[in-house]
């Protein structure tokens, strides 16, 4: 008599189903520590202007260190990533202050004609000049702290305004452009608070062949 052999149903691919769950948790794995990196580490910019000239160059790319000043304040010459302050929409319209040494530099309160301003949700670079509780003047094509020329080897020209003096409040940093006279920054709008600060950039990794650190920091009056 034949036997007639009963049909195992094939198992399962255990192997398979394994493979796509443990590229899913590294999918996931990576997306959370790149997250993580991103917010509290370090991330990438690229210049979208140049208002940092020479120093940067348009579409550079640089990598922007967020940690050391979760332990450090700025410094004099750092240059610095931050969320512009309300005022500085006065840049993207049709208002220009024909006096930048206006009483109103110091006031943080918002103009209610430059809120919700769509160019105020990028991040700007600038470098850091003043320190909380620093006179900064501009004068002669000569930026002053506290009395006392301060050498600067960076600019793309000198400074052709006139600006302060101004006392940096506290908690806050006054910020320039490389390129002085091209530049939105602190002698139109006022100082940069603390908390707006995002990080430091450090390294430009694009383009290739000037790949590296940034200009170092040069000599400061008091130092």
């Amino acid at each position: 008599m034949t036997r007639v052999q009963k049909q195992v149903p094939d198992k399962p691919n255990e192997n398979s189903d394994n493979a796509w769950l443990e590229a899913v948790k590294t999918i996931g794995l990576s997306a959370v520590l790149a997250f993580g990196i991103r917010t509290f580490v370090a991330e990438a910019r690229y210049i979208p202007s140049g208002s940092m000239l020479p120093t940067l160059q348009i579409n550079d790319r640089l990598i922007v260190d967020k940690i050391s000043y979760r332990f450090n304040d700025p410094q004099r010459g750092d240059i610095v990533v931050f969320m512009p302050p309300q005022k500085a929409a006065s840049c993207f319209s049709n208002f220009s202050d024909p006096n930048p040494n206006n009483n109103n530099w110091a006031d943080s309160s918002p103009d209610p004609t430059t809120q919700n301003n769509p160019k105020l949700k990028d991040a700007f670079i600038k470098r850091v000049v003043g320190l909380p509780g620093d006179k900064v003047e501009v004068k002669g094509e000569q930026v002053f702290i506290n009395g006392q020329k301060l050498p600067e080897k960076y600019i793309d020209a000198p400074p052709s305004y006139q600006f302060g003096p101004v006392n940096v409040p506290p908690k806050s940093y006054l910020v320039l452009g490389d390129n002085r006279n091209n530049s939105c920054d602190s002698h139109f709008w006022g100082p940069v608070p603390r908390d707006n600060i995002i990080g430091k950039a450090v390294v430009r990794f694009w383009p290739l062949n000037r790949m590296g650190g940034l200009t170092p920091q040069p000599l400061y009056p008091g130092k």
